[in-house]
């Protein structure tokens, strides 16, 4: 019955509060690399591309690599943050660390009229197995952050007793494992401050592509959309082959595969994650697992997890590793 109590996360007083935990890390941490990467392009079965950074040391051989991979979030990149901070603390401890793009993040566009979505696990399998492929010995562990977390959960779902056995253990971080909880959540006018933010690049997104395919897609009425209701129903479910929206959040959210994992996976969500919905937090399926861990700190916000305003060695970092190593 791994659902862990008494989560070590107890933060100072004065870090307490759930939007300081998911501003304070979203705005002032580091998103430059103190290493500099190796970069590879991945093409896709479909002519798109994925950008790929390498940190750490390791070269193509067939000796045994601990190899980490970190998906990023909505609208993230390589440079976010807490990609930042895990990739140190990873290469620190001896991980060959692969960090990567979703199509059309990072500041370099993609190939085609589409791009990543919630549930895009298709590219995730690419990126594993171009890894198993340039080191087929390696013991690989998975880590995704927000809707990286929930890609990584469908992805190891879809795979179940298919999954490749260089895969050891993964991590998801404040996954929005209910996408249409999530939604109706963020829809609040509690959380308008929130939706805005995440809006904001997407909006941007559909700017440069309606200029790229004005005969697909349409920016009009662009600034009216308020919600990811609207936005998912006009935008990301039409353009990526959904009949609707709730045919696109039924078939993503990562809620549904956690019975088919099969290799051990840690679930880190804090309670006041202003992003999450009661969905959001597998406790039956973790419950009657033995391989979904589901750890809820009180505290810790939307990828937050912070113990102090100098934001280094974080304890999200420090409890990756503690799980990726038990």
């Amino acid at each position: 019955m791994p659902v862990l109590e008494g989560s070590s996360f107890v933060p100072p007083f004065f870090l307490r509060s759930s939007a300081i935990q998911t501003v304070i890390p979203a705005v002032f941490r580091a998103k430059t690399h103190s290493n500099k990467p190796r970069f590879e392009t991945l093409g896709t079965e479909d002519g798109d591309i994925l950008e790929l950074a390498w940190f750490g040391a390791g070269s193509l051989s067939s000796q045994p690599q601990r190899v980490a991979v970190i998906t990023h979030g909505l609208e993230g990149s390589i440079n976010s943050g807490y990609v930042v901070g895990l990739t140190h603390k990873l290469v620190q401890s001896g991980y060959l660390t692969l960090a990567w793009n979703m199509r059309g993040c990072g500041g370099r566009p993609n190939r085609l009229p589409s791009w990543y979505h919630s549930g895009k696990s298709d590219d995730l399998r690419a990126v594993v197995a171009h890894i198993v492929a340039s080191y087929p010995n390696s013991e690989i562990v998975l880590i995704g952050i927000s809707v990286g977390g929930n890609i990584l959960a469908k992805y190891l779902g879809e795979e179940g007793l298919s999954i490749t056995q260089n895969i050891s253990k993964a991590v998801a971080v404040s996954a929005p494992l209910d996408l249409r909880g999530s939604a109706q959540i963020l829809a609040r006018s509690s959380r308008r401050i929130y939706m805005e933010y995440l809006l904001r690049p997407l909006r941007a997104r559909i700017i440069e592509k309606s200029k790229k395919y004005p005969e697909l897609i349409a920016s009009d009425g662009l600034a009216d959309i308020k919600s990811f209701d609207e936005f998912d129903k006009r935008y990301t479910a039409p353009i990526h082959g959904f009949k609707s929206v709730d045919h696109y959040w039924d078939s993503s959210s990562g809620i549904s595969y956690l019975s088919s994992i099969r290799v051990p996976i840690l679930i880190v969500s804090s309670l006041d994650d202003p992003f999450l919905s009661p969905g959001c937090f597998p406790f039956e399926q973790a419950r009657n697992s033995s391989l979904v861990f589901l750890e809820t700190p009180k505290y810790g916000g939307h990828v937050g997890f912070i113990e102090n305003l100098y934001m280094r060695d974080t304890w999200l970092e420090r409890r990756v590793l503690e799980f990726t190593e038990m």
